[in-house]
């Protein structure tokens, strides 16, 4: 795998070209990491490389009308972490690629994905990219569902005990944590 670049990440990240994804990292900044993911949710904080994230409702009407739009709310105080703590579930690194890969793939299912076989390769590459990113130690925690211990969402998906953060009332997310940065992917579009 080459080395993980400006170029590279953002390579990665073409990953949710075709897909309504939000992506993006900031610092870590709080002990109580809901705190940094309600800035990222807000816009209030950016990525501390300068490298390129993913905001698919920038100057679109919903968001001129709502500045916090899609999200219904994002965590402020420390009251809030405590209200959003049980809305997410920790995953294991080993189920996060193919949770970072099914957030690129319309209606969030590997069986109705045109040219999926063909196509797995390239997305696992750009999934482990953006893996790469976040050393051993990180944490990752998602909104979604799952049975098991180590899921595998290409054969179990994400349709079970779903959590939604928009006004879509069904999305899918992945928040990664360590003690540098914090990180946002969410997908808004099932279909």
């Amino acid at each position: 795998m080459p080395d993980l670049t400006a170029e590279t990440w953002s390579d990665g990240l073409t990953l949710y070209q075709w897909v309504c994804t939000f992506v993006s990292v900031a610092p870590r900044r709080h002990e109580e990491w809901w705190l940094d993911v309600g800035a990222i949710m807000r816009l209030q904080a950016r990525d501390p490389r300068g490298w390129q994230s993913i905001d698919p409702y920038e100057g679109e009407d919903e968001r001129l009308k709502d500045p916090l739009f899609p999200w219904l709310a994002t965590p402020v105080t420390s009251a809030d972490t405590e209200r959003f703590h049980p809305r997410v579930r920790e995953l294991p690194r080993t189920s996060a690629r193919s949770l970072i890969v099914l957030l690129g793939v319309l209606g969030l299912d590997v069986t109705k994905s045109s040219r999926w076989e063909e196509r797995r390769p390239g997305m696992e590459r750009r999934a482990d990219m953006i893996l790469s990113r976040f050393p051993a130690g990180s944490f990752f925690y998602s909104n979604i569902g799952w049975e098991g211990d180590r899921p595998d969402f290409y054969e179990q998906g994400v349709w079970g005990g779903l959590d939604p953060f928009s006004h879509y009332g069904w999305d899918a997310g992945l928040i990664v944590v360590n003690d540098d940065e914090v990180a946002v992917f969410w997908n808004f579009q099932n279909t």
